[in-house]
């Protein structure tokens, strides 16, 4: 588990650096290798230079309802491993991010959003 300290984008006023680590982000077909960092405000994704999508997504945290222990698929259809964090929005868009301690994200996350904190 890391702590962000320096953020490769600017900060609103008020906005704290929370956690960062590496991640890919289910992007239809395509997991798109990154960099995912919480701050007080928003989840910001960031891909490395060598994938094929590499525009930065942002979800501002108010816009979660749900954070919650999901599976990894192959193609985006089928489940190969559970080490992935799904956030899902008001609008009902779904969000999939696989990280190296699901659990410590999950909490963080739901935490920074003020939610009730639970890992499953």
């Amino acid at each position: 588990m890391s702590t962000a300290r320096e953020v490769p984008f600017e900060l609103e006023p008020g906005e704290q650096p929370l956690k960062s680590g590496g991640a890919n982000m289910q992007r239809g077909a395509e997991a798109v290798g990154g960099k995912l960092f919480l701050t007080s405000a928003r989840l910001v994704f960031r891909p490395h230079a060598l994938n094929l999508q590499t525009a930065p997504s942002q979800i501002e945290l108010g816009a979660v309802v749900d954070v919650a222990a999901a599976w990894t698929k192959v193609f985006g259809k089928v489940p190969l491993l559970k080490n992935s964090v799904e956030v899902t929005l008001v609008d009902g868009t779904r969000q999939s991010f696989v990280v190296t301690g699901r659990s410590a994200w999950i909490v963080a996350i739901d935490k920074a959003r003020g939610g009730g904190v639970r890992v499953g």
